[in-house]
């Protein structure tokens, strides 16, 4: 098969390029720079040039492609609603490329938008609309290429993606508390987060790829509820630092635009993935990655 790959070689998209590779699919990788076209030669994939902002680029990738996974994602949380918004457009432009056919598209969500303070499952939708929560764009635009017949499914990632090269949250938290000198979580601290590893999680867009369903939800969830307060005591024992409680009221001066994210409680399952999918996490969990892998070097 072959695939077209957007944030191929991103730190999840370079994992699932990896993954695909070795079991024989054929990778078209998206490139808007020189260095990103050199990872995918030496990765073996082939090169598409584009961006996510260049809509016929993604449309031409997905046309010349037997299916489609999404990762591409800005992360510049300064200009959230913005970029949620144009994750809705290369929605819609990758979908159109695939009305007519039965060829896949797999994109990306996040398990923290589901329900908020519930306990999230794969059946369930986002109760609230982009209008509130901006990530939801993402699940509103598969919903809208799904209306035009494409064979669309959704990987929802948990908050914590960790592993070799992880550039997300826990390391912005362990550069806050550094920076702060102590490690902080909001109120008690028992808001929870879920946390699954790279390796793990490209595992799973493999198989989604493989035997998803039209309409399907799938979650990348290997550890369902991690306390916010037990992640900042693990970032605060490996920097020597003490782990506080910030008040609501302080929360965004101490983790800036990161409090929206350090106050939500959005524990979730993975146990229909596993069941539609056979979906096994093997890798090691948050806290073992945490001990043993690079995060507190400088």
């Amino acid at each position: 098969m072959r695939v077209f790959v957007t944030g191929a070689t991103g730190f999840i998209g370079s994992a699932i390029v990896e993954k695909l590779i070795g079991a024989g699919h054929q990778v078209l990788g998206l490139a808007r720079s020189c260095s990103a076209a050199r990872s995918l030669t030496e990765a073996g994939a082939g090169i598409h040039w584009g961006n996510l902002e260049d809509l016929e680029s993604l449309r031409a990738g997905a046309a010349a492609a037997d299916a489609v996974i999404h990762t591409g994602f800005s992360h510049d949380f300064f200009k959230f609603k913005a970029v949620c918004e144009a994750d809705r457009l290369a929605i819609e432009a990758l979908g159109s490329a695939l009305v007519g056919s039965d060829r896949p598209l797999i994109v990306t969500s996040g398990t923290m938008l589901v329900r908020p303070g519930q306990f999230a499952t794969e059946n369930m939708f986002p109760a609230l609309t982009s209008d509130l929560n901006a990530r939801v764009a993402t699940e509103e635009a598969a919903n809208a290429v799904a209306s035009m017949g494409v064979n669309v499914s959704v990987v929802r990632l948990s908050p914590s993606v960790h592993g070799e090269g992880d550039y997300g949250f826990i390391p912005m938290l362990i550069g806050i508390a550094r920076e702060k000198g102590v490690s902080g979580y909001i109120g008690e601290g028992n808001n929870r987060w879920t946390a699954v590893h790279r390796l793990d999680a490209a595992d799973l867009y493999c198989l989604a790829l493989e035997k998803a369903k039209p309409g399907a939800r799938f979650h990348g969830v290997a550890e369902e509820a991690i306390t916010f307060r037990a992640i900042a005591e693990v970032i605060g024992k490996h920097l020597n630092l003490p782990a506080v409680s910030i008040s609501p009221d302080d929360a965004a001066s101490h983790f800036s635009w990161l409090a929206r994210f350090a106050s939500l409680d959005c524990p979730a399952s993975g146990e229909l993935t596993g069941e539609i999918l056979g979906w096994i996490p093997i890798q090691p969990k948050l806290f073992d990655d945490l001990i043993s892998g690079d995060y507190f070097k400088v």
